[in-house]
């Protein structure tokens, strides 16, 4: 052998020195463009992906605090709030339940949908932009990186080729569910960590699998055994996803739960011997995924349901939000070929969640049946089938009519934590069920020949056109007074004190609460819009009972006119400010009525103080 190699022991040290040179710095020239040509298909689809997110958003683009989503401004609002409240973490304030609303009870975070994760990641751009600029973002990055998500798992998990994963990732993350979502419900769409959890479940499921017992080539059968080390990182990364999401969004990892669930049944069912073999060391990687959570988790969890201002149930009616029927087979409002008069099939324009149409839903059955009877195929149609039909809620609805027929949800309806979901939200995990049926479908005709590795993605494609999403409408909404903008609020109210806007926040007008908000939520206002224990016995209701001084101003600034003021009144209007806590009363000039309820609030407070655009009233 020779010995003039330059990796030879007795190569000269000079010579060692530049060959390391030439290999440590070769990586760090190319490492990022060989990356970029080894991905540049999966980069593509990110693209697009970003592009598709950002034309549906753009009407929000031009002025973020000035346009909002026309659909359902008043949510928008609510999660602007909570992006604001959500940052203070970074100013030191941890608390799960904030005194920056319904003054002097507070908030619980938990119990409401407050994107805690998501508020703490974007806090640096809600504090240097503002909370407007933070959720706009959200709004296209939750679309985007839910469809990119899947694409990957699509593609790296099932072996899909990229355009089958494309088709189906796209589904996942713009089909009419999301795009309805994306109407302000920040929480329903963050689905990006779901493909995550499938992934680990999946790896970990593969990990407890010892495989079946085989003799080796003498003859000789050695015990096999599961991957213990594979076992315990995908339980840990687990723990951690499902952690990440619960301060997300609860719901989305309830209905990826249940899902998953049922599929899994549905697949041991099917395949009898991987259950026996996997289930022992399967059932150990959840419990240990369980009890890491539990460590995150146990604090925060207890704090939503039984930890002050908590609640535990739900306080919406499952019959009242129900899917209808008729809304599968109709197109969504908010889709290229749909048209508003569906819209009478739901609820309002965030809730199109079963408006896959019928060409996807025959196109979806075809190629359920064409791929085979394979066992993913079938825990996906058993799947399909029991989410969909729990959307039915309690009684089917057909056409607005109520049928008198119960529904499977009746089963399970008032179950702890059940009664917190939305009936018509478990459609929402059709989507996915729906995509990896048509990505197995468009996959096993572009690796074949013949007529199907053509006519099976046009069908696909065709299907999917109708349900193509158009962009979210928007309006622009009244600017948050200079007074609030310019600071000038620190001269009558202390960072962390009470400010009382008039009228008062309600769930339905919450718009004073955008005050709160551009003011990096500095101060506290009473009452507003939010989830809290104000309902019979205690129960979950949406705001707070309203103080006799805030009804008699909501009163003023629905009607106008001038109600008698008494010492009663003035009496009350200084209970009401000392139960508060406030520091000041103040009345923009773009208040309705605001010169009827200027001249109360003088009744009632004495004299007003003029400051920029506002009246204040010092108490």
């Amino acid at each position: 052998m020779s010995s003039a190699a330059p990796t030879a022991p007795d190569a000269a040290p000079e010579q060692v020195f530049r060959l390391a040179q030439r290999v440590d710095r070769r990586p760090r020239v190319t490492r990022l463009l060989e990356a970029v040509r080894r991905h540049r298909a999966d980069l593509l689809v990110a693209l697009v992906c970003v592009a598709l997110a950002g034309w549906l958003t753009h009407g929000m683009w031009p002025d973020p605090a000035g346009r909002t989503l026309a659909l359902n401004p008043e949510d928008q609002t609510l999660y602007e709030w909570f992006l604001a409240v959500d940052a203070r973490a970074l100013l030191g304030d941890f608390d799960l339940r904030t005194d920056r609303l319904n003054a002097p009870d507070g908030v619980n975070l938990m119990a409401n949908t407050t994107v805690i994760a998501l508020g703490v990641v974007f806090a640096p751009v809600t504090l240097l932009l503002g909370a407007p600029v933070s959720f706009a973002l959200l709004a296209a990055a939750n679309l985007a990186g839910t469809a990119v998500a899947w694409y990957l798992l699509f593609h790296r998990m099932l072996r899909a080729r990229r355009l089958a994963a494309a088709l189906g990732g796209g589904l996942c993350g713009f089909g009419p569910g999301m795009v309805s979502q994306t109407n302000s419900h920040l929480h329903m769409t963050a689905q990006w960590l779901v493909p995550v959890i499938v992934w680990l479940v999946v790896r970990l499921l593969r990990a407890a699998d010892p495989g079946p017992v085989t003799p080796d080539e003498t003859g000789r059968v050695r015990p096999g055994g599961p991957d213990r080390r594979r076992m315990i990182t995908s339980a840990a990364g687990l723990a951690g996803a499902v952690s990440a999401q619960v301060f997300i969004g609860e719901e989305v990892l309830f209905l990826a739960a249940a899902t998953l669930l049922v599929m899994a049944v549905s697949y041991a069912v099917a395949d009898r011997d991987l259950a026996r073999r996997a289930l022992p060391g399967f059932a150990r990687g959840l419990a240990i995924a369980a009890g890491l959570s539990l460590l995150v988790l146990g604090y925060p969890l207890w704090f939503q349901f039984a930890g002050p201002q908590g609640v535990a149930d739900g306080m919406f009616t499952p019959a009242y939000f129900s899917a209808d029927l008729g809304s599968w087979w109709a197109l969504s409002p908010l889709s290229v070929a749909g048209s508003v008069e569906a819209a009478r099939l739901t609820t309002g324009p965030a809730e199109y969640n079963t408006f896959l149409g019928w060409p996807l839903l025959l196109v979806t059955m075809a190629c359920a049946i064409w791929v085979g009877r394979r066992r993913l195929v079938l825990a996906c149609v058993v799947a399909g089938l029991v989410m969909g039909t729990l959307s039915l809620g309690p009684e089917v609805v057909l056409d607005g009519t109520r049928t008198a027929l119960p529904g499977p949800y009746a089963l399970i309806g008032g179950l702890p934590v059940v009664d917190g979901a939305l009936p018509m939200r478990f459609a929402l995990a059709l989507l996915p069920i729906v995509a990896t049926l048509l990505v197995l479908a468009v996959d096993r005709a572009l690796r074949g020949t013949g007529r199907a590795r053509r006519l099976v993605p046009l069908a696909v494609g065709a299907a999917l056109l109708p349900i193509f999403p158009t962009p979210l409408p928007t309006i622009a909404r009244p600017a948050v007074p200079e007074f609030i903008t310019g600071g000038h609020w620190r001269e009558c109210v202390r960072p962390g004190g009470v400010l009382v806007p008039v009228p008062l926040p309600t769930p339905k007008e919450p718009g004073p609460m955008r005050w709160a908000t551009a003011a990096d939520a500095a101060f506290s206002l009473p009452e507003g819009f939010f989830i809290g224990p104000y309902g019979r016995r205690g129960t979950a209701a949406m705001g707070t009972f309203k103080q006799p001084t805030s009804a008699l101003l909501a009163d003023v600034a629905r009607r106008g006119g001038q109600p008698t003021i008494g010492d009663e009144q003035r009496q009350q209007a200084a209970w009401d400010a000392d139960f508060w806590g406030a520091s000041c009363v103040v009345l923009a000039d773009d208040a309705p009525h605001v010169e009827s309820l200027r001249i109360i609030l003088e009744q009632l407070y004495g004299p007003a103080t003029r400051l920029a655009d506002a009246w204040i009233w010092r108490v």
